[in-house]
């Protein structure tokens, strides 16, 4: 059986492939350019040369674990064609109205983001549902009838349905589908009661219209690759990885696309997994530095951090997913002068033309040129010679910034990754802060396109001891889809009423079965290899305007005293208090479900014993902070065996990606061929 991870970003559709009776070999990793807005087309482009170069053969089963932008972009670009929404009677104006709090109250003209939908696109409807789940007013169909006959007359293709506290009871909702599907089949109708149903009527009505509007650009997309996988191969299985850092079918997709917004972030997280069950006690933080910004994740105790809300553009996504923090700072990060004051980011130079140094129309300096300025990047030797770069357009391009510093452009160029790390080290700092976690008891996972470079540079600055460069950096997030498991969460609202243990065990058990139902429906239950579920509950003390996710044990075992001494502890651990006589609630509780399919058990690479004393390519002038290091070794990553040992300041070099050991760095390889650097002390 082949696996195959495929992560499509703005320049490169990366492709990782593991053979499951090859279970020792090492990974095959690749990849190929990007093709927007035609993205199909470069993943076709990628599987032809995985084919070619594996020798696969139609019947040789395949599974594809795929990570996609598609969604992502569709609400990015607000590109698609418009949608209705219906609400209750009463709530036209929820999507101007948003929330209370601004994004900057300290602005006086501040303003709030614009709805996806104008507001003649959000529709009345005559209904009412009470927070118990019981009904104030029934559905009117005539309501419903005029509704349907607007949109249609609008020329409006689809309609999400985000009826006031549907999350208790959906007939309202599933009502209203009905008759609309008697009254316009053609429209497309999508229930906040079924993409996610909890409180917040607000940030329901957003993940419904959210799902409803990336659904078309979506599915065509899918039909794409599914119809050239199975015109290529007998026996293969599209997978797409989502939010929360598993995966499910293409089918589910289809329907619920909103849950891939966040997914290819998520899936580093996923396959950083894999490096922290060697130590699952200890803090990760991870990192991925790509071209436009770097996303930070912290990994305790062997399990990722999940948030049950995020951004996607300027809308909220509520609903678990992987706890990610965007940094606007990425290889293609501009640097500028701001008055007195020289930024870098948040514009970038993009996927094309990219950074100067790329040689293809870019002019503005970025981080890239700086890293190659400074003697971090090899000119030649980018992507294994695939790409040679251009030193004197990034020395054209900082020369403005130079001549404006009073400086050289290679001055001009460590100021400006001076100044992204600084940027770094502001959202760092204060994020590790509040998961309550010291950066000295923290290893770094670096890991993207520039992750190698940067992470050190990190490090360094704010005195984390310890980083894992993973074997394939430049393609980790691939590596997450090979070995992604397939993963939901159920959710049940239980704020009304008192909990007992009877009523909490009751209800966990029918998640569970909800759960085990749905990983039924992604795949033959033959393919999966290990059902693990793991069961949460959001709990606060009464009174509170927030609650805190706290994993319970299993299920059968668990009982409300237990759920509230775990509670206690989860809150003195987040904020140094815990008041353990005062009442706890419980809003809603949650199972998740993850379905294990065959995939590689650790790091696949295998790695050679080492020949002796590492032996340098060559030397190289580094620049690092205001430093100036002379003969610098360089060293080939593939001519480092296991337990090979190099120290900084040095530059270890791979086809895809390259490793900066700064001083008082060392770098020691290990079995599965990842590279770990410990300050010396």
């Amino acid at each position: 059986m082949l696996r195959v991870g495929v992560d499509i970003g703005g320049t490169f559709t990366d492709f990782v492939v593991w053979r499951s009776d090859a279970r020792q070999a090492p990974l095959t990793c690749f990849k190929v350019p990007s093709t927007p807005p035609r993205f199909a087309d470069g993943f076709i482009q990628g599987f032809e040369r995985l084919m070619s170069e594996l020798a696969v053969g139609p019947d040789e089963p395949v599974v594809v674990m795929h990570g996609t932008t598609v969604s992502t972009n569709a609400v990015i670009e607000r590109s698609q064609p418009p949608v209705a929404l219906f609400v209750t009677q009463g709530f036209r104006d929820i999507l101007e109205l948003q929330r209370l709090r601004l994004l900057d109250p300290t602005n006086l003209r501040g303003t709030r983001g614009l709805p996806l939908i104008e507001r003649h696109q959000v529709v009345e409807i005559r209904e009412r549902m009470a927070a118990d789940g019981g009904i104030i007013e029934a559905l009117s169909a005539e309501s419903v009838a005029a509704a349907v006959a607007r949109v249609v007359e609008a020329g409006i293709g689809g309609v999400a349905i985000a009826f006031i506290n549907s999350y208790q009871d959906p007939r309202h909702e599933q009502q209203a589908r009905t008759l609309i599907h008697q009254l316009a089949p053609e429209l497309d109708v999508c229930l906040s009661s079924e993409v996610w149903p909890r409180p917040g009527e607000y940030e329901r009505a957003v993940n419904a219209l959210l799902n409803l509007y990336v659904k078309p650009r979506m599915s065509s997309y899918l039909e794409q690759i599914e119809r050239y996988l199975t015109s290529r191969l007998r026996h293969v299985q599209l997978f797409i990885t989502r939010s929360n850092g598993g995966a499910m079918s293409a089918r589910e997709a289809r329907h619920f696309p909103v849950h891939t917004l966040l997914s290819g972030p998520a899936s580093g997280v996923t396959a950083a997994q894999l490096i922290t069950r060697a130590a699952p006690e200890k803090h990760y933080l991870t990192m991925d530095m790509g071209g436009t910004s770097t996303d930070i994740s912290l990994i305790r105790a062997g399990m990722p951090s999940v948030v049950d809300q995020t951004e996607v553009g300027e809308f909220p996504l509520t609903m678990p997913v992987t706890g990610i923090e965007a940094i606007g700072a990425g290889g293609g990060s501009i640097g500028r002068f701001d008055g007195p004051v020289f930024r870098i980011g948040p514009k970038s130079a993009g996927a094309w033309p990219g950074p100067a140094c790329f040689a293809r129309g870019g002019s503005e300096p970025t981080v890239t040129d700086a890293y190659l300025l400074c003697g971090y990047l090899d000119a030649g030797a980018f992507l294994g010679g695939e790409m040679r770069l251009d030193a004197d357009a990034a020395r054209a391009a900082f020369a403005p910034l130079a001549e404006r510093m009073a400086a050289t452009a290679i001055d001009a160029a460590g100021a400006a990754i001076t100044i992204a790390t600084s940027n770094m080290v502001a959202s760092v700092l204060p994020y590790l802060a509040r998961h309550g976690v010291d950066p000295q008891d923290v290893t770094l996972v670096a890991f993207g396109g520039n992750g190698a470079i940067h992470g050190p540079l990190l490090a360094s600055e704010i005195g984390i001891p310890r980083i894992i460069v993973p074997n394939n950096p430049s393609v980790f997030c691939a590596v997450g889809g090979v070995v992604a498991e397939l993963t939901h969460d159920i959710i049940a609202i239980v704020q009304q009423g008192a909990m007992d243990t009877t009523r909490l065990r009751q209800t966990f058990a029918g998640l569970a079965d909800a759960a085990r139902a749905w990983l039924g429906r992604q795949t033959d239950p033959a393919n999966v290899l290990d059902i693990a579920l793991e069961y949460w509950a959001d709990m606060r003390y009464r009174g509170q305007s927030f609650q805190i996710p706290v994993r319970m044990a299993a299920a059968d075992g668990i009982g409300t005293a237990d759920a509230v001494a775990a509670f206690h502890d989860e809150h003195l651990r987040l904020h140094s208090h815990a008041d353990r006589q005062a009442p706890v609630e419980f809003i809603e509780l949650r199972v998740r479900v993850r379905g294990a399919l065959d995939a590689p058990g650790g790091n696949a690479a295998a790695q050679s014993a080492s020949g002796g004393r590492p032996r340098p390519r060559g030397f190289r002038q580094l620049h690092i902070g205001t430093a100036l290091l002379k003969d610098c070794p360089v060293y080939d990553r593939a001519g480092l065996g296991v337990d090979a040992c190099v120290s900084g300041p040095c530059i270890i070099s791979q086809s895809d990606a390259t490793l900066l050991v700064p001083p008082f760095f060392t770098a020691r390889v290990q079995a599965g061929g990842d590279i770990i650097l410990t300050q010396e002390h």
